[in-house]
């Protein structure tokens, strides 16, 4: 077969493929949600009115085709227009799922019936009244459901259409064409200002939703734990004088752990705020500069801690400044809270590409048994819910680094933590 033969095959294949996505669902919207009046359960009233009027039209070209049959010598077999009026009629009953297809058959019955009873055969009139009428309601829903460049060319083809089956009807199928073309587009643009206006409604419901679920867990943290937190501050100020001369140490240990306590219930009461408020004037998060702080309120719960800094210490972004001080705040905390007594190093590397992470705790938990689970992470002593490493692990990840936790088989308790400095989006891991 000839190259050129090859080519034209190919390209009418590509042409037949493309006219079936076209005709199938590629350029029609799914139709809109009926009112409640035009349904009644699955029966869309919208639909059987439809081929209610089909088959009024159906019935009444048969009788007007048969008249005027009659009046001119039975031209036509009744076969034969039963066949006219059949073609012209049915498209209506699919424009409520396939506008497109009713148009597209609306139009070619037309053109045929107007080509096999050619004006003048039976009537003066240019085309079979029900054929406008089924070929006008098919137009109203392309312009309701289809693109705007399948509606404009669907009015331009209508016009087209026109004054090739009778040039003197050209101006009057632009005024047939425009009237459903424009009815249907109003139609469709107040469709979609409703639509918008719904869509805006749910996420402020959803928006009211998420503060009063906010506001409730505000209430329940100030009613609990707030209260919890008060208590322990003032009774670790007024130890010290329910004994006569105390120790300085224990007035000290006393001292520590009121200011630890007011120093929680202050971050306790910014997160209520944020919790509260839908524009909250929030404090700036802490970050590594603010490690030399935690470390010394480590130490005072009775850790003893060292720390080490290399390569090149430099702004960071936001994100892994954050996520870094609450690594190591954790680590802290569970060492304080399963290996107290023990010394703890923490080692950060500022590479290339990341910041690395070390805290090394050289004491295990008072029973000597590993405080987590390699699988989870989960803490199998204390009192806590056991979601410390879990939420590390998960800020690790979050920023597209990694975290690993667990024993090392020495005696010692190792997290390490990687953390990239780049734009702080996730890598892609498919």
């Amino acid at each position: 077969m000839p190259a050129y033969a090859v080519g034209m095959s190919s390209g009418l294949s590509d042409l037949r493929d493309w006219i079936a996505a076209t005709f199938a669902t590629g350029v029609t919207e799914p139709p809109a949600p009926r009112p409640a009046w035009l349904r009644r359960g699955r029966i869309d009233l919208v639909f059987l009115a439809d081929v209610a009027t089909a088959l009024i039209a159906f019935g009444a070209t048969i009788s007007t085709l048969g008249n005027l049959n009659a009046r001119h010598g039975h031209h036509y077999s009744s076969v034969q227009l039963t066949l006219v009026a059949l073609a012209i009629c049915a498209p209506l009953v699919l424009r409520t799922r396939y506008p497109l297809t009713a148009w597209t058959a609306s139009a070619i019955t037309v053109i045929w019936s107007n080509t096999f009873i050619p004006q003048g055969a039976l009537s003066a009139a240019p085309y079979i009244p029900a054929g406008v009428l089924v070929y006008v309601l098919c137009l109203y829903a392309v312009a309701v459901r289809c693109k705007l460049w399948v509606v404009i060319t669907t009015g331009v083809v209508t016009v087209i259409g026109a004054a090739f089956v009778e040039s003197q009807t050209t101006f009057v199928a632009v005024l047939v064409a425009a009237i459903p073309v424009l009815s249907g587009l109003i139609v469709r643009s107040r469709r979609g200002s409703r639509e918008q206006l719904a869509v805006v409604e749910r996420r402020h419901e959803g928006e009211r939703a998420m503060l009063e679920e906010r506001q409730r867990i505000a209430r329940e943290l100030h009613d609990v734990v707030a209260h919890h937190m008060s208590v322990i501050a003032i009774q670790a100020e007024a130890a010290p004088y329910k004994t006569e001369n105390p120790p300085p140490e224990l007035v000290e240990s006393f001292s520590e752990i009121r200011a630890s306590a007011l120093s929680g219930l202050s971050e306790l009461r910014r997160v209520l705020g944020v919790l509260r408020s839908e524009a909250p004037q929030t404090a700036p998060q802490p970050g590594l500069d603010d490690l030399a702080g935690l470390l010394e309120s480590a130490h005072g719960g009775g850790v003893t801690v060292s720390s080490s800094v290399t390569g090149t210490p430099r702004p960071i972004p936001e994100g892994v400044n954050l996520s870094a001080y609450r690594i190591v705040q954790e680590a802290l905390s569970n060492a304080m809270r399963h290996a107290p007594g023990s010394a703890v190093q923490v080692k950060l590397f500022y590479g290339e590409a990341a910041l690395v992470i070390e805290i090394r705790n050289n004491g295990l938990p008072l029973d000597g048994q590993a405080v987590v689970t390699e699988e989870t992470g989960i803490s199998k002593l204390g009192h806590g819910s056991g979601h410390g490493i879990i939420g590390m692990r998960e800020r690790a990840t979050m920023l597209g680094g990694y975290l690993q936790a667990g024993p090392t088989g020495k005696g010692e308790f190792l997290v390490t933590a990687a953390l990239p400095l780049g734009d702080g989006e996730p890598e892609d891991t498919s």
